[in-house]
Order: structure tokens, then C-alpha cells, then sequence
């Protein structure tokens, strides 16, 4: 009888447990499927991948809406890189492409909760976004990164009972980012602002898109893409991992671009470049 009594006492405990799982269990059923790996099935145009617009080749085959002054920016980024320099393009010392770039990278996961939906990029920069969906207002301040704070909420556009849309904004940002490896600026005062929808196609649930829409004052009128992502049928895909320091060969010294050689040393990438400044070493004496 007292084991009986035993038995009776923590069915009782686990009642609440149980009537929680089922609860949860049942939110989930509301949530589209988007388990499992996504590729970005951008085709290359140009020899890139990486690009904002993916139906354009990537540099001034975006047709990017620049205003003037950004326009300049991303000429003398290009003009810069073909003496060998660095440009605009801050990837070329592994400092993070933030947002929109890094939604234009190759794999991603989506772990969706109520709360928050979380993507997780793998990339020569792993990345991670967190898009809220609890009903929070905006915060009165927001700690600035280069992939943004975001706030999203989920809607049931066909009237199915079922979410089907991720509507999601972002802002508060680091910088200074760029769309691609040529430099294609985003505006230095780092007020972009980010609206996507994403969804499955109709079609084909297993493509993904991320329509994506820019607010930034580098543009003379908000700038808009159709992201798309294919799933792998893999049920237990590879996921890559990848460092850009790991990698690269590009040496950033003060505002110089060097190249780093297979035997160690900085290499100049154009013509009559200057050496690093040497001042807090001891120079040898000749």
C-alpha cells in the first residue's frame, strides 16, 4: 500500500509535466516545417555566389539604387582592388559581413520556437540570428551588432489554422558592412533598417525564400530581393565548419592591404607599395 501511495503521488507530480509537453507539442503543430538543411541555390553570375540580388551578377551588375556619394564609394572600392588593395570589402581582415550578406551565405538551419526563431548560418563566418516573436515592443536602446536586432511575428495568410509567413524587421547595427567582396556599401551611419517575409514556396516546400527589402540612406529608394533556398533531402547532412582566419591570405596593416605568402612573409599587391610602418621594432643595423 505505501508503494501504491508512491506511485499514486508522483503520477500526481507528473501531471503538470505531461499536460506541458502536450501543450507544447501542439504549439509546434502550428509552425510550418523548415527542419533541416538549406542551400542557398544562387546560380554564379560573374564567378560570385555572395550577392545581395541573386537573379544579378554580383558588383555593378546589381544595379544597386546608390545614391551619389555611395555610388563613389563602391567605384573607388573597385578601383582599389584592381591595384591589389582591400576596398570597402572589410572581409579581407575577417571582420563579419553582418546583415544582408550573411543571408546570402551557403547553409542554414531554422530552429523554430514560439518565442524565437533562430537561424543559424554556417559560413567562413558561423552566424546566428534570433528573431523574437513573443510580442515584445521595440527596446528604448539597442546594443549595436553587425547581424542586427530583430522582431518578428508569424501570420496564417491562407487561413489554414496553420502559420505559413515569418514576417521579420531588423535594425541596430555595427559596421561598416557591405553586400558583396567588391565593396557595395551600405551607408556608414549604420541606420539600415531590414524587412523580410519569409515562406515555403507554393510549389515546393522544399524551397525556402527570404523576401528581403532594404531601408538604408546609401539608397535612393528601398532595395528589394527574393532569397531562395533549396533543402536537402539528407535527413543527416554534413554541416561545414569554416573560419575566415583559418583561410585567408590577406594581411591588413594600418590602411595597407598586404598578401601573406607560403613561406611567411608580406608580400606587396601593387606596384611602389610602401612597407609597414616598422617604428616600434629595432631596426637592424646595415
Amino acid at each position: 500500500m505505501r508503494y501504491q501511495a508512491s506511485f499514486s503521488l508522483v503520477a500526481v507530480l507528473m501531471l503538470p509535466l505531461v499536460a506541458s509537453s502536450v501543450a507544447g507539442a501542439q504549439d509546434q503543430s502550428k509552425y510550418p516545417n523548415w527542419k533541416g538543411q538549406w542551400r542557398d541555390i544562387t546560380q554564379p553570375l560573374g564567378g560570385q555566389t555572395v550577392r545581395f540580388d541573386p537573379s544579378k551578377p554580383y558588383g555593378r551588375g546589381q544595379q544597386a539604387p546608390l545614391t551619389p556619394e555611395y555610388q563613389k564609394v563602391h567605384e573607388d572600392s573597385m578601383a582599389d582592388q584592381a591595384k591589389g588593395g582591400a576596398g570597402n570589402w572589410r572581409g579581407a581582415t575577417c571582420h563579419p559581413g553582418g546583415m544582408p550578406r550573411m543571408m546570402s551565405t551557403a547553409e542554414f538551419e531554422y530552429i523554430v520556437e514560439p518565442d524565437t526563431t533562430y537561424i543559424l548560418i554556417a559560413s567562413d563566418q558561423p552566424y546566428y540570428r534570433r528573431i523574437f516573436t513573443d510580442g515584445r515592443p521595440w527596446p528604448a536602446t539597442i546594443t549595436p551588432t553587425f547581424s542586427g536586432y530583430a522582431i518578428g511575428k508569424w501570420i496564417d495568410e491562407d487561413g489554414s489554422g496553420r502559420f505559413d509567413v515569418l514576417e521579420a524587421e531588423t535594425r541596430g547595427f555595427n559596421g561598416p558592412r557591405a553586400y558583396d567582396a567588391t565593396g557595395l556599401p551600405l551607408a556608414y551611419d549604420n541606420q539600415s533598417v531590414f524587412l523580410e517575409r519569409f515562406y515555403l514556396d507554393k510549389s515546393d516546400s522544399n524551397i525556402l525564400h527570404d523576401m528581403i527589402t532594404v531601408f538604408d540612406h546609401a539608397l535612393t529608394r528601398p532595395w528589394t530581393a527574393d532569397k531562395k533556398f533549396r533543402r536537402d533531402p539528407n535527413p543527416r547532412p554534413t554541416w561545414r565548419e569554416e573560419y575566415c582566419i583559418e583561410s585567408t591570405q590577406d594581411v591588413v596593416v594600418g590602411n595597407e592591404n598586404y598578401f601573406l605568402s607560403a613561406d611567411g612573409y608580406l608580400m606587396p599587391t601593387h606596384k611602389d607599395q610602401p612597407p609597414p610602418d616598422l617604428r616600434y621594432f629595432k631596426q637592424s643595423q646595415k
